[in-house]
């Protein structure tokens, strides 16, 4: 897969010279609704001889019209992590584009102009529910009035779990409470965050729990705060564990917010080790204890509780693959 990265205006040399069907979509989280938009387009691109492009962009668009805080709105998967699994799918190019107010600013004629026509489409993907522009004159229904029979234009329908739309919102609201059953059915695969392992205060080891801190950008979604049952890549490897999202409330008040990860028969030294962390199931709340000797029992126990889990599930095929 080739990544080209666009801030506009670009230039014409930038853009490779093959036809293409291209996918649309901001596709945070890379989630069903979105790989069958991808999916769709590749289908198409490979019945054709044509390559598959995809565009996306850096950030959100409601960022820039200032409908959401850059310090608060959390995705559900980095730019590297969305290339990764744009990559698994299967596509040629991924256009990533600097979603910049002078990008904002473009009519809709002139992003069909210059982002679809300039890109050798010859065939559109997108969802029912892509804009490009102000979505009274820039919908999906309005894209044919622009292409002016140019390209071919294909609209994939809603995608739907159990009645309700496939969506990044809601795949936010089952993060939050921690409901990753929910969670992973909606992306199609364990949802992940990547990171890289930090000096922490040891106080895991000392409880014979040793952790990984793992430092994770503050722009990335976590679910709940609690203890999961998960995987974690380190070294092209994957190991069983346990982790917590919490600020080790049984210690002391007010400590930072701590992701760390107790990694099952494992001993090695993995500081500034960069590192994946899938999240397979919610085990419990965050609580403080009343003693050490309380702490040390309830570890014993989500251990246990991950063990189990492991042992009713196959998971050697699940990780990290889209359905």
């Amino acid at each position: 897969m080739k990544i080209i990265k666009l801030r506009h205006p670009y230039q014409a040399n930038e853009i490779p010279e093959d036809e293409v069907v291209l996918a649309l979509g901001f596709f945070d989280g890379v989630h069903r609704g979105h790989q069958e938009v991808i999916g769709r387009a590749k289908n198409i691109a490979d019945k054709n001889n044509l390559k598959l492009a995809v565009m996306t962009f850096n950030q959100h668009p409601s960022i820039v019209f200032k409908k959401l805080d850059p310090d608060q709105h959390k995705y559900l998967s980095t730019v590297s992590r969305k290339e990764e699994l744009m990559d698994k799918i299967g596509v040629d190019y991924l256009y990533e584009v600097d979603f910049t107010s002078a990008f904002a600013s473009l009519s809709p004629q002139d992003f069909v102009e210059q982002y679809i026509i300039n890109l050798h489409a010859k065939t559109v993907v997108a969802g029912f529910d892509y804009t490009f522009g102000k979505k009274e004159v820039a919908s999906m229904e309005h894209l044919p009035m622009y292409a002016n029979n140019r390209f071919d234009i294909v609209v994939v329908e809603k995608q739907t779990l159990k009645e309700k739309k496939i969506s990044s919102t809601r795949i936010r609201l089952a993060l939050e409470i921690g409901d990753m059953a929910v969670a992973n059915k909606l992306l199609g695969y364990t949802y992940a965050t990547p990171g890289r392992v930090v000096h922490g205060d040891a106080r895991g080891r000392l409880l014979g729990f040793p952790t990984a801190n793992i430092e994770v950008e503050n722009f990335v979604k976590l679910p709940r705060i609690g203890v999961y049952v998960v995987e974690i890549l380190v070294g092209g490897q994957v190991y069983k564990g346990m982790a917590s999202i919490g600020h080790n409330v049984t210690f002391e008040p007010n400590r930072p917010l701590t992701v760390e990860v107790y990694i099952l028969d494992f001993s090695d030294d993995i500081y500034g080790e960069e590192v994946t962390v899938f999240w397979h199931d919610y085990l419990r709340g965050e609580e403080k204890f009343d003693s050490i000797d309380a702490l040390i029992a309830q570890l014993k126990q989500d251990e246990l509780d991950t063990v189990h889990f492991f042992e009713k599930k196959d998971y050697s095929t699940q990780v990290d693959e889209l359905s």
